[in-house]
């Protein structure tokens, strides 16, 4: 059974399609078919002049036409489609997404920054980890940062935090977006506790790739700060060419950088795993969850 997701950044609109199978154990997997990444960047537009232009607007319509072409394709029968952070901000964000449904059938829901975070945690990727510690998911987006905590198992907090890589390359970041995340996960975590950090998103995935970890070996916090002085030594033009980087992850990889350092610094987390899941596989899981009982 194929499902889909649709997942509408801040930085780019992606489509994934996977294949739902269950395993020997009874446990369903979820098999990656397809993933396509469209960098529509709609968050430039928003975090600059509130709504998001025309150009925008037809790219995005363009993008979902063509979206609904491939599950077509693909044969796709549930789909489940959301924005975020940009969507969440634009003053046109309700209208255009009442348009791209009427043109094309797809409803994509605006959700909360709790939303997303409550998605990207459906991975549970750290059930399969030592139940007897403490995880601090951190996925960091273009508008925004999602933070889940938990421990022995249990969900402790999570919360949406407006500091994101195209925020914070537009200068929207004050010193009292900092310290209010700061002051959150110190709160949060009191006596938690050693933390070890799960990062999710499409800059950490990069990274993971050059650092040419073992797949399942952590990121320390010193190798991130490391890449981080690195990359801000260079220009943006000059990390296309060193390091073979699309244009659209060059210049967001130093601010998500900064983000996942701050973070793990105020968590006092020294390793960081990327298991390279994100808001779109949590999308995933929450539609089988939905439709699982219905289905014969």
């Amino acid at each position: 059974m194929k499902l889909a997701a649709i997942d509408i950044g801040s930085n780019a609109a992606r489509l994934l399609i996977s294949e739902a199978s269950p395993k020997s154990n009874g446990e369903m997997d979820f098999i990656k078919v397809n993933l396509v990444r469209v960098p529509l960047r709609l968050g430039f537009d928003v975090f600059s002049t509130g709504a998001i232009s025309e150009q925008k607007a037809a790219e995005l319509l363009n993008t979902v036409k063509a979206y609904k072409l491939l599950l077509e394709v693909y044969g796709v029968k549930y789909l489940k489609a959301c924005a975020t952070s940009a969507m969440r901000d634009a003053s046109n964000g309700p209208e255009l997404m009442k348009q791209v449904k009427q043109e094309t059938g797809i409803d994509i829901q605006i959700i909360t920054g709790d939303e997303e975070a409550s998605f990207i945690y459906e991975n549970h990727v750290a059930e399969h980890m030592a139940s007897t510690q403490s995880y601090l998911y951190i996925d960091v987006g273009g508008g925004s940062t999602e933070l889940t905590f938990f421990s022995h198992n249990k969900l402790v907090f999570k919360t949406s935090v407006n500091i994101g890589t195209i925020r914070l390359l537009q200068r929207q970041v004050t010193e009292a977006h900092w310290q209010l995340m700061k002051d959150t996960l110190k709160q949060q975590l009191k006596g938690y506790g050693p933390v070890t950090a799960i990062g999710s998103g499409g800059n950490i995935n990069k990274i993971f790739s050059l650092s040419k970890r073992k797949e399942g070996k952590p990121l320390s916090l010193e190798t991130l700060k490391d890449y981080y002085k690195e990359f801000s030594s260079f220009s943006v033009e000059e990390r296309i060419h060193l390091y073979n980087l699309r244009e659209d992850r060059a210049d967001v990889i130093v601010p998500a950088l900064q983000i996942y350092v701050n973070v793990m610094r105020w968590a006092d987390a020294t390793e960081i795993y990327v298991p390279k899941i994100g808001l779109a596989d949590g999308l995933i899981q929450a539609l089988y969850a939905e439709i699982s009982g219905n289905l014969p």
